[in-house]
């Protein structure tokens, strides 16, 4: 929040504003984000909105930045059963917060401050649970190599935006879902033939 120097801002007011921005933007949509609609909605004056935000792109980036869209699930026991819990969210329809985030994809590839906003809220905290993975799978003795790891990563952050971009309410089913963790995303993080150390042979 930028803010300019005066009368200091109110956190009230600020929170009534982004809720009022997050609301606009999962129900009508990123076109549809302007100041004379939050002002109207928030019973607030422009004023107030540009002392904090001097862009509806700005606004954006600090809603959209503290969504919690990716956490960690809890250890599992094996890379199959945290991929599994990891994308039982996509069996659900997207909430009021991914109908946000969903409104502002197309429009990120033009706009920096929606980019980085995207960025918070999925980009880095999703690499942080593929880290989380490979660190688990590393403990169990079963360390994922670097480059499959960045891979799966690559491929989970595909599978997410997906989510967002498609028709629909965005949910797939728990067959799908189970299909995509077996056929897809264990088959990643599985060894290369090349790269398994022959066991000695016994003498």
């Amino acid at each position: 929040m930028s803010g300019t120097p005066g009368r200091p801002l109110s956190p009230e007011l600020s929170e009534q504003l982004l809720s009022v921005a997050v609301d606009i933007l999962a129900e009508e949509g990123w076109g549809r984000l302007n100041s004379d609609r939050i002002a109207a909605r928030a019973r607030a004056g422009k004023a107030g909105i540009y002392r904090r935000w001097p862009t509806m792109a700005a606004l954006a980036r600090t809603a959209v930045s503290r969504f919690v869209l990716v956490e960690a699930p809890a250890d599992g026991g094996s890379l199959r059963i945290d991929l599994m819990a990891l994308a039982d969210r996509w069996t659900r329809p997207l909430d009021r917060e991914e109908r946000a985030v969903a409104s502002i994809v197309g429009a990120a590839r033009h706009e920096e401050q929606l980019r980085a906003g995207l960025d918070d809220a999925l980009v880095r905290p999703l690499a942080d649970v593929v880290a989380e993975l490979g660190r688990r799978c590393a403990d169990r003795g079963e360390p994922v190599e670097p480059a499959r790891l960045a891979l799966l990563g690559s491929v989970l952050q595909a599978f997410w935006w997906q989510r967002y971009t498609a028709a629909g309410d965005g949910a797939m089913t728990g067959e799908e879902v189970e299909r995509v963790v077996d056929d897809v995303l264990v088959p990643i993080a599985a060894p290369t033939a090349e790269s398994r150390i022959a066991e000695p042979a016994a003498v």
